[in-house]
């Protein structure tokens, strides 16, 4: 028996048994890192670069990148440097700063494709009103409430759930730390504060949920009513990205957090968890460009200053 005073350091789970297969997940990961690095920081400077970006969308997809940013960069490196020197240690403060700030990240990133789906509501549903409901201080207010409120979750869960005792071990079932692995190491009859949290927040992300679903039941109903398909087309095109990156979210967190117990095993425990902690952030900027002719434009123009300067 231990507890958390007695413990120094967590032991993650590791990427592969064999040097081999340790030495190719590094490999792989630090493609997947880089890929994410170059494509939101891509999509970070160019909304920042061209005033034409200056918009609500275009300012929420500012901090969606910033988000998934920091999403990645808490998890990957440490499992990439542990991968690499064949080690599994993380210290007890580190643990601690990864748990928070991934769950920081992942809640206010949920916050914020909430505020997003507002965004598109307005944009299409209310147009006329649409500068007046989301002007310039209205979107700062929003997206600070957005990361207020996912600091707010992840200090609280956090900071409950390393004030309880740890009675089984220091071995962590995940290769980054998250407050669901570290809550197993804990005696039994102390998860009832951390269970009225996670009621909380649980109610809390069913009314997020309820809310996008009922934004684009609205937002489809008002685009079936424009007579012109260029103008549904126009609009399609400006919903289809974020409800792909909503749909992604919500499937990977819900397959890494609902899924029974009776189906879990080790390779797709850590299957899943890359699914859900990994894929988003790398894959998001691709689909946001993928529909976006504006900023795909905003891109080439950005691309083309950088090789002219060069020149």
């Amino acid at each position: 028996m231990s507890n958390s005073s007695s413990i120094t350091q967590f032991l993650l789970l590791a990427f592969a048994d064999t040097r081999e297969l340790q030495l190719f997940h590094f490999w792989l990961f630090l493609g997947i890192y880089l890929a994410s690095v170059l494509g939101n920081g891509l999509i970070i400077t160019t909304v920042v670069c061209h005033k034409r970006l200056h918009t609500p969308m275009y300012f929420f997809l500012l901090n969606l990148s910033l988000l998934d940013l920091g999403s990645i960069s808490t998890t990957l490196p440490k499992a990439m440097a542990n991968s690499l020197w064949e080690t599994r240690a993380i210290s007890y403060a580190g643990c601690a700063a990864q748990a928070f700030l991934f769950l920081f990240f992942l809640s206010a990133e949920y916050f914020l494709l909430t505020v997003m789906a507002y965004d598109r509501f307005v944009a299409i549903c209310q147009p006329l009103h649409y500068g007046t409901l989301l002007g310039s201080r209205a979107c700062v207010h929003v997206a600070a409430a957005a990361w207020a409120s996912g600091f707010l979750n992840a200090a609280l869960h956090t900071a409950n759930t390393l004030s309880l005792p740890l009675c089984h071990g220091n071995a962590l079932g995940q290769f980054f730390c998250e407050i669901p692995q570290t809550l197993k190491l804990s005696c039994s009859h102390t998860y009832l504060r951390e269970v009225g949290l996670i009621v909380a927040g649980a109610c809390l992300g069913v009314g997020c949920f309820i809310f996008i679903v009922l934004s684009y039941v609205q937002i489809f109903r008002a685009v079936l009513r424009i007579p012109s398909e260029q103008g549904q087309h126009k609009a399609f095109s400006m919903c289809l990205p974020h409800l792909a990156v909503v749909s992604l979210f919500l499937s990977t967190a819900m397959v890494a957090y609902l899924k029974p117990p009776s189906i879990s095993s080790q390779s797709l425990d850590f299957a899943v968890s890359v699914l859900y902690s990994v894929v988003p952030p790398a894959v998001n900027p691709a689909i946001y460009s993928m529909r976006n002719q504006e900023l795909k434009d905003a891109l080439k123009k950005l691309m083309q200053s950088g090789v002219s300067q060069r020149q």
